[in-house]
């Protein structure tokens, strides 16, 4: 998973590119590059949301806990429960 400080760079350099794209048009390069940088911003944000769903867990308004039984499995692989 990405640092936030390459998540931060990988967003700029996006921007930079949509920035060139509407005012003077990009290289084959760069499109290759905005294409590449595009795909690892979205599989970083994947990554990521995937990772908090992860370890979410949901309770009801009696205080009692409702996780789906799906994350609770995952959760239990990975260690993160005992129950």
């Amino acid at each position: 998973m990405a640092t936030d400080e390459e998540r931060k760079l990988l967003t700029a350099r996006i921007n930079q590119l949509a920035k060139k794209a509407k005012e003077d048009g990009l290289t084959n390069e760069e499109n290759e590059e905005r294409q590449k940088l595009r795909k690892e911003f979205l599989t970083n944000f994947r990554e990521s949301f995937r990772s908090q769903v992860e370890m979410m867990q949901v309770f009801d308004k009696s205080g009692k806990e409702v996780t789906p039984e799906k994350v609770k499995g995952i959760q239990r692989d990975k260690g993160l429960r005992d129950d």
